[in-house]
């Protein structure tokens, strides 16, 4: 994996500070020094620590994340939305869970992204995902390929805007909203709800339609805690259609009507605007069209 990054700034500075600006941690910083990964100015590999000129292209190169052995492969398919040397994007089928699990270690969406990377012979076997969902949500997940875009991303994740439609029940009011209600673990439950000394929670929407009991709602989260739109809607009344964990009725859709539908984010090295969407699943469009929404 390199990195180039293109100094023009009017002053010297040395290795260290510089790379600690562009967000390599010390600790990353301390193996380079010791000789992990190597360092290039203008394409001449360069030993390290040392100063850098007032305008130089510094490079980068750090060798593969070790694989990580105890997540097996899975070859099954899976849909890519947008690929790179930093990232993967990928539509999440509902049904399918994001991570390894004691219910399941071997067909996940993280076991999948790894066989098609061993598949391709992409030179990583270790990816890291940003953007979990539940399992029976569908939609955009991120995946960087290593963990120093993990590591990056991370110090901007209150910057990654997440957008998604859900269906819920009832006539939504005021047509545009934000519910900011503590979220925390219900005591003996796997469930989570409204709870006063839970975490804070900001969960922003937008009324699409309303029809047959039923509201289109756009969603956006400002924060990202476990169920957050899920405990939110319920609480407020307007449980998500087929979640029955929260109350939704599974007449009409076996589960919740969620969608991760579009990411917005700032690519950390390019520095550009990044956006991807997953279109609607079957099974949601269907429902939509049905009820005339």
């Amino acid at each position: 994996m390199k990195i180039t990054w293109q100094k023009n700034d009017a002053k010297e500075v040395t290795l260290k500070n510089f790379l600690l600006r562009q967000g390599v941690s010390q600790r990353l910083y301390g193996k380079i020094k010791k000789g992990y990964g190597t360092v290039y100015l203008d394409g001449v590999k360069t030993a390290v620590p040392v100063l850098l000129p007032k305008k130089v292209e510094l490079t980068l190169e750090l060798p593969p994340d070790p694989p990580e052995e105890h997540v097996a492969p899975s070859f099954a398919p899976i849909t890519i939305l947008y690929e790179d040397e930093h990232w993967i994007v990928v539509d999440k089928p509902a049904g399918l869970t994001s991570v390894p699990g004691p219910s399941n270690q071997t067909d996940t969406l993280v076991n999948r992204v790894k066989g098609y990377l061993i598949t391709k012979k992409d030179g990583t076997q270790t990816p890291r995902i940003i953007t979990r969902l539940d399992r029976y949500t569908s939609g955009v997940v991120l995946f960087a390929k290593h963990s120093f875009g993990q590591t990056l991303l991370a110090k901007q994740k209150a910057m990654l805007d997440k957008r998604y439609l859900a269906l819920v029940f009832g006539k939504v009011t005021p047509e545009h909203g934000l519910i900011e209600e503590p979220l925390g673990r219900l005591a003996d439950s796997f469930c989570y709800g409204v709870v006063s000394d839970g975490k804070p929670a900001k969960t922003e929407y937008w009324v699409k339609g309303h029809a047959h009991e039923t509201s289109l709602v756009a969603v956006k989260l400002h924060t990202g805690r476990t169920h957050q739109i899920r405990v939110h809607f319920s609480a407020n009344g307007h449980p998500l259609l087929g979640d029955k964990l929260y109350g939704g009725s599974q007449e009409l859709i076996a589960r919740q009507a969620l969608h991760a539908q579009k990411l917005d984010f700032i690519d950390p090295f390019t520095a550009k605007k990044m956006t991807f969407e997953a279109p609607l699943p079957p099974d949601m469009q269907t429902l939509i069209e049905h009820l005339g929404l």
